[in-house]
């Protein structure tokens, strides 16, 4: 008996030690998007065994760029701001585990960040970099608008590629790219508001001069960070040795929390809103009905959060975000498999337009774009509008139907699927359709 407590303590330190060796990491989200992108890369981390305490993401407050880098602009950030806010995240999370150093994971924008923080004082504190559809060398490279700090040939640009090499000394670098189907690494410029113009770059931007640099044929913008062939890639790049298990197996009975974030004037704060009622009701995949009141409901305070919630992992769930100033938001998601601390919800508006609508109802994926031919996707029967056609460009169709009795429409993307309610415009309602994969 002594000697079986003696294994069972001796695994436990063993265990405690594993974990203390981890290194931090720390994800980075892109422009105008929120921590919550990482959540599903943070479940495969946690189902191959790796420390939730060690598992962080940071919300930029006012994630757009600037159009002009250098020059202040209401509600947008520049690269000295989110370099100096990663810097101070970086060193909390230090501070709160004890680690000498930390990995950074960032997809586009977010590796503009991650990026000028190495170069800047930062590579001390990092032991890795994963960049997942980052812009390396900008998304055009042009003489013109020298200030953007997505021009390949402007000032941000030009400062943060010089050196024999684009990467940091002591610091792993790996890029993880598409073969040709990033939306934002592209020879013609379609995406940045120039169709039929070149941009001055080519397909293989997101690569870097002294990094393992990867390509993941097929993937979109956003998925070249969020799939899982990403996370395969990343986890073995960081841990030395390949994941486990890709998928996400379940928890019982997970717990959910996140903010509310503020939407001024339509763009995206990441900053809490307070006085934000937030209603959570379980629903029936294939009706869209509520299985009842209410399993969830709580008044945001000052920190906007709006958890926590015990959920089923095998429930479908309506999140209902009544904020002063916006439109009543219904936002219908798959099951949660996992407990998740950044489920952030945005308020969404009615555009003028859609106003005379009967309803407004929008299918969305927030980790990558729908493909034409590569993802099925339909809401009501239909492919929604709005969704181009060859690189995949698009992460949401919104539908506007007439006015009629509240009905339920289903919503596909590939395996998932759910169905939604098609709440009236007239009452000052939108509704979302949101896939996690």
């Amino acid at each position: 008996m002594r000697f079986a407590r003696l294994c069972a303590f001796a695994g436990w330190l063993w265990a405690g030690l594993a974990a203390a060796a981890e290194t931090p990491i720390v994800f980075v989200h892109g422009n105008g998007d929120h921590a919550g992108l990482w959540q599903t890369v943070i479940w495969r981390f946690e189902a191959n065994g790796y420390d939730p305490g060690r598992l962080f993401a940071i919300d930029f407050p006012h994630p757009l760029a600037r159009s002009d880098d250098t020059k202040p602009q209401p509600g947008r950030s520049s690269t000295e701001e989110q370099r100096g806010q990663l810097a101070a995240f970086v060193a909390e999370v230090k501070r709160r585990t004890g680690a000498d150093k930390v990995a950074l994971v960032g997809n586009s924008r977010g590796g503009n960040s991650i990026r000028n923080y190495v170069k800047n004082g930062g590579a001390a504190h990092v032991s890795h970099v994963v960049l997942g559809g980052a812009v390396n060398h900008g998304v055009f490279a042009a003489s013109a608008n020298t200030g953007s700090e997505f021009n390949g040939a402007g000032e941000f640009m030009t400062r943060l590629n010089a050196g024999p090499d684009e990467v940091a000394a002591g610091v792993a670098f790996l890029t993880l790219r598409s073969d040709s189907n990033d939306k934002y690494a592209q020879p013609e410029g379609r995406f940045i508001g120039q169709a039929g113009r070149p941009t001055g770059i080519s397909y293989d931007a997101p690569a870097l001069k002294g990094a393992t640099n990867e390509v993941l044929p097929g993937l979109d913008h956003r998925e070249v960070a969020y799939h899982w062939l990403a996370f395969e890639r990343s986890y073995r790049f960081i841990v030395g040795r390949a994941p486990e298990r890709l998928d996400i197996p379940d928890v019982e009975r997970p717990i959910l929390d996140g903010m509310v974030q503020g939407m001024p004037g339509g763009q995206p704060s990441n900053l809490p809103l307070a006085g934000a009622q937030v209603a959570v009701f379980a629903v029936d995949p294939a009706t869209g009905q509520r299985l009842g009141p209410a399993v969830h409901a709580k008044t945001t305070a000052a920190d906007g959060r709006w958890g926590p919630f015990a959920a089923r992992s095998d429930a479908y769930y309506e999140f209902v975000v009544a904020a002063p100033g916006e439109a009543v938001t219904h936002i219908y998601r798959t099951p949660f498999p996992r407990s998740a601390l950044y489920v952030n919800l945005r308020p969404g508006r009615l555009a003028e337009a859609d106003k005379s609508a009967g309803s407004v109802v929008t299918i969305t994926r927030p980790r990558g774009y729908f493909g034409h031919g590569r993802d099925r996707f339909t809401l009501d029967g239909q492919v929604p509008p709005g969704i181009n056609e060859g690189v995949p460009g698009a992460s949401t169709g919104t539908v506007r139907l007439p006015s009629g009795p509240l009905r339920g429409l289903k919503a596909e993307f590939n395996d998932e699927r759910l169905t939604v309610l098609s709440w009236p415009a007239a009452e000052n309602r939108v509704v979302f359709a949101e896939f996690h994969h």
